[in-house]
């Protein structure tokens, strides 16, 4: 038996609409939706009910998704509040692109480091130490739901996806050391 699509994925999961998100809960019931709604369930069922349950589970897996990650999550909260981020404006703090800058210099001179991926490291801590910086500033401007917090919130969330490139750039840079400390002398 399928249901109906929730009008959002806070609803589809039984979870508040908040940026604190019971991750264990979240895990719970997705699976519990994935057993529910799975196609394969449908294989002898009508047209109309397998592409409902093609869409429920599309919905349940983009829901997971979004609700799982801290910058999606609250993109999702923002878009929920009539909020959305336009991708096009990329007007940024002078002082956080000066960082930006600096960030992506360190990563760029980890190549010449004599430990390599000790350096690698360090950068990736700055990097991370901000994301959490950041992720705390979102939990408070969500929790106060105060419309000039929001706006910050928004400012925030433009931090986090370049904070995730440069996570996203680090990874990368990971996976290249690995791959040539394997490489034979």
């Amino acid at each position: 038996m399928t249901a109906q699509l929730a009008s959002n994925y806070f609803e589809l999961f039984g979870l508040p609409i908040s940026f604190d998100v019971d991750g264990e809960a979240l895990a719970l019931r997705y699976r519990d939706l994935q057993r529910a709604l799975h196609p394969d369930r449908f294989a002898s069922a009508s047209d109309q009910e397998r592409r409902l349950s093609v869409q429920q589970t599309a919905q349940v897996n983009e829901g997971f998704r979004v609700l799982k990650a801290p910058l999606a999550r609250a993109r999702y909260l923002l878009e929920l509040r009539g909020l959305p981020l336009d991708d096009r404006d990329t007007a940024m703090d002078p002082a956080f692109l000066m960082e930006q800058m600096e960030l992506r210099e360190a990563l760029a001179e980890v190549a010449g480091a004599k430990d390599r991926f000790l350096a690698l490291e360090q950068v990736r801590d700055q990097i991370e130490s901000r994301e959490r910086r950041l992720i705390e500033n979102l939990r408070q401007h969500f929790a106060d739901n105060d419309p000039a917090g929001l706006e910050t919130a928004r400012q925030d969330v433009r931090k986090m996806q370049f904070m995730q490139r440069l996570l996203d750039e680090a990874e990368a840079l990971e996976e290249t050391l690995v791959h040539e400390s394997e490489l034979p002398d």
